[in-house]
């Protein structure tokens, strides 16, 4: 990999991250076209979502520090039961990251058709939040961060939207449209950085196991953590204003050309 191809990879992943296209689906459409190998696209992808975890961290750095505050006041306040919900939310992705790794990795150099198959799945599921009308609750209630974190670990499919499997869940759940949003945004920010520090203590991100330069992978980590700072903050306010429908019309036409370039090639 160049670091051209890792800039435009970086840019890439940083944008689709928050937005609900499939970060994953992507890189494995520009992973393809580059012709990387499923090992590079892997540690690649574990590199740039870092990136794009530090981003998030950026962005909604005021709410974090409210939420290590409440949590460390060991009280059982409003902060306390948001971090114990997103620590709830993140056990469907940590059962699949220990038991399912390995196919997880097998996925992420199959191809296009899943990817156009789960682009697709994911505009029918941000077509149908859009469409729905649920009763707004007040809060994220403790079964709601569960079905959630459900979502999320089905989105690990390459081409299923995280964001959007998220968001779109919650949605369709009955919760208020910012606080999903920065729900589905924190309760990724562990399991990416727990995966990437794993990586790193194996050795990884080396030149070597990896097949891709030094040069290439900050080049990437640095462009997706910009563009990811970027698309964070925009992301929130289209979760406010309800414009997803868009991305679902996006990934409709994303998915038809994945599957059909995957058939032709």
């Amino acid at each position: 990999m160049s670091w051209i191809e890792a800039l435009i990879l970086g840019i890439v992943q940083g944008l689709t991250e928050f937005l609900p296209v499939s970060s994953s689906g992507h890189l494995t459409i520009g992973s393809v076209l580059f012709g990387m190998s499923g090992e590079e696209n892997l540690t690649f992808a574990i590199a740039v979502h870092s990136a794009t975890v530090l981003s998030t961290i950026v962005v909604l750095w005021s709410e974090i520090a409210v939420l290590f505050k409440g949590f460390f006041s060991f009280k059982w306040n409003a902060d306390m039961q948001m971090v114990c919900k997103i620590l709830l939310s993140m056990i469907p992705v940590g059962i699949v990251g220990v038991f399912f790794k390995d196919y997880v990795e097998e996925l992420f150099g199959s191809g296009l058709l899943l990817v156009g198959c789960m682009l697709l799945l994911t505009a029918a599921l941000l077509a149908f939040s859009y469409y729905a009308k649920p009763r707004q609750k007040e809060e994220i209630s403790f079964k709601d961060a569960f079905i959630i974190g459900l979502a999320q670990a089905c989105a690990v499919l390459p081409g299923l939207s995280r964001s959007g499997s998220t968001i779109a869940t919650g949605l369709l759940l009955g919760n208020k449209k910012e606080q999903v949003a920065k729900f589905s945004f924190l309760m990724v920010i562990i399991p990416i950085l727990g995966e990437a520090f794993l990586d790193l203590i194996k050795g990884g991100f080396s030149p070597e196991a990896s097949g891709i330069s030094a040069t290439a992978l900050v080049v990437g980590f640095l462009a997706a953590f910009i563009s990811g700072t970027i698309a964070c903050k925009w992301m929130i306010n289209l979760v406010k204003k309800g414009k997803l429908i868009y991305f679902a019309y996006y990934c409709v036409i994303a998915g038809a050309l994945a599957i059909v370039y995957s058939l032709i090639n």
